[in-house]
């Protein structure tokens, strides 16, 4: 059993060698830790070639719709607010709210990171935040580490849900039960973050003088996981949790903290937001509310959405499962209306007109966007493709056999495999397509609730955004520090470790009769 599963994560090994130590390009990475696994698949597996090829070209195509396809739209609107100028004025809304910089780092880069990535993330948060950040006077080392870990909180739920979808797809448990359950487990997770953001924004001192507005945060960001998750729609998650989490702007109407060491801002600075332009610039996240309300609270535009979308099994492609029965994962899910890129499309021209753009600036946006994803789209859709084959083939099931060895320690270490996989791909959604079947198969054997692993697979996993290679890349980029990311990591790895122990224990206790009652459907 040892052996095989050591055949199994071969590809996954060649994928960490790769990426960790040759630092190679992550779309080039992924397509030798591909071709590992068709070679794998082929020889030890005996899985037919024409299967492995409709495999991974299903998984490449899950990859590019509705993935990317919402990665692609999500960034459009990023890229329109930035060229009507609007950006800007969001985060002098942010700044504004406390004359402490550490406050004002713990709104940018907690609460408005949380809306960035809830549009796009895969780095894109890190690399906005940490340019706001360095503006207000922070250190260059200081401005990436804070942007890199504060990332973490908001990651499980991505780009409009992106890593649920995956995970979904993966394992075969429904979105909305997944969504809930995540968002049960980061609600916790969500309190601890800012706390540690001021240990590395100020050490001891940062805690002790700026906790409440920290703990303020955290609360209100995991109020705001937690109920938009379990009560209304997973994809709106980090955007509902982002505008809750501004409840510190009220705790700070009636508090300062105490030390504050900020300079008087110059007269410039003071001068209030316009309301109509203020409005302009928010507007975007409120469009996209109310859209996503519309498609996913059952109504007649929900039922109509629906109707209009359609499901079939894969050409070619002929798996079945050791009960005989199709796997998920080989009927592909085509609901072209209701995705989440084709709802950001819609807000995206919205947008257009209320941030009052010509239609040639919009287009040139637009290439921008495709411009600055090809390569990540080339990573997904290989990192996809290599998912597929390896669950399609039975390796990941030999994984998860394997690992059903280690018994009730298993659900220990259920939140660290998925660190591992989003420290090694950098995203949660690529670990959760590579490791959910794993974590579910895994999870039967020892007798766990394979929902509560395939959940803890995608909140552990968030807690592997700082120390994730490409996110370190962008975060020193941004502030100058090329070839520094060592430092980076060596910053933000410590708290990110004690986080993912939190989050291991509380999945622990979750699995046996103390806190069985968090799980959905118990």
């Amino acid at each position: 059993m040892g052996l095989t599963a050591l055949l199994a994560a071969t590809p996954l090994l060649v994928l960490l060698v790769l990426l960790g130590v040759v630092r190679m390009a992550s779309h080039r990475a992924a397509l030798w830790s591909l071709a590992s696994a068709v070679a794998i698949a082929l020889t030890a597996y005996r899985m037919p070639f024409g299967q492995i090829a409709d495999g991974a070209v299903e998984g490449a195509a899950f990859g590019l719709f509705p993935i990317v396809w919402i990665i692609l739209n999500a960034v459009w609107i990023n890229k329109l607010q930035r060229a009507s100028g609007h950006f800007d004025l969001i985060g002098r809304t942010f700044t504004s709210l406390s004359p402490d910089p550490r406050v004002q780092a713990l709104v940018i880069a907690y609460c408005f990171g949380a809306m960035v990535e809830s549009l796009s993330g895969f780095g894109t948060p890190i690399a906005i935040t940490s340019i706001i950040l360095l503006g207000l006077g922070l250190a260059p080392l200081r401005a990436a580490a804070v942007a890199a870990f504060a990332n973490t909180a908001p990651a499980a739920f991505g780009s409009v849900g992106n890593p649920i979808q995956a995970l979904a797809k993966a394992t075969g448990y429904s979105e909305h039960d997944l969504g809930a359950m995540v968002g049960r487990q980061s609600s916790v997770i969500a309190v601890l973050v800012p706390l540690f953001l001021l240990l590395i924004l100020d050490g001891r001192r940062g805690l002790r003088e700026v906790w409440p507005a920290a703990l303020a945060a955290g609360v209100g960001f995991g109020a705001g996981q937690y109920l938009c998750s379990n009560f209304f729609t997973y994809q709106l998650t980090d955007v509902m949790a982002g505008i809750v989490s501004v409840v510190v702007v009220v705790l700070l109407r009636f508090w300062q903290p105490g030390g504050a060491r900020s300079e008087p801002e110059p007269e410039a600075k003071q001068r209030k937001i316009p309301p109509l332009p203020l409005l302009q610039a928010f507007a975007p996240y409120a469009l996209l509310i109310v859209a996503f309300a519309l498609v996913s609270v059952d109504g007649p535009v929900a039922r109509f959405v629906a109707a209009r979308g359609t499901s079939f099994p894969w050409p070619g492609l002929q798996i079945r499962t050791a009960g005989g029965t199709v796997p998920k994962a080989a009927v592909y899910d085509l609901n072209w209306l209701g995705s989440g890129g084709t709802v950001l499309l819609i807000v995206g021209v919205l947008s257009v007109l209320i941030l009052r753009l010509r239609p040639g600036r919009a287009l040139r946006a637009y290439r921008e966007a495709c411009a600055q994803i090809r390569w990540a789209a080339l990573s997904i859709g290989c990192v996809l493709a290599l998912s597929y084959v390896m669950n399609l083939s039975g390796m990941a099931v030999s994984l998860g056999a394997w690992l059903a060895g280690t018994g009730g320690v298993f659900a220990l270490l259920s939140g660290f495999l998925g660190w591992f996989g989003v420290a090694l791909t950098g995203s949660d959604t690529s670990s959760n397509a590579l490791f959910g079947a794993m974590q579910v198969a895994a999870a039967h054997r020892v007798g766990m609730d394979g929902l509560l692993a395939a959940a803890t697979n995608s909140t552990g996993g968030v807690q592997g955004k700082a120390e994730a290679m490409q996110n370190l890349a962008i975060a020193s980029s941004a502030v100058g520090l090329t070839g520094r990311e060592g430092e980076i990591l060596r910053k933000v790895i410590g708290w990110s470790l004690c986080v993912l122990a939190a989050l291991c224990l509380l999945a622990w206790l979750e699995s046996t009769s103390v806190l069985d009652w968090m799980v959905v459907g118990r």
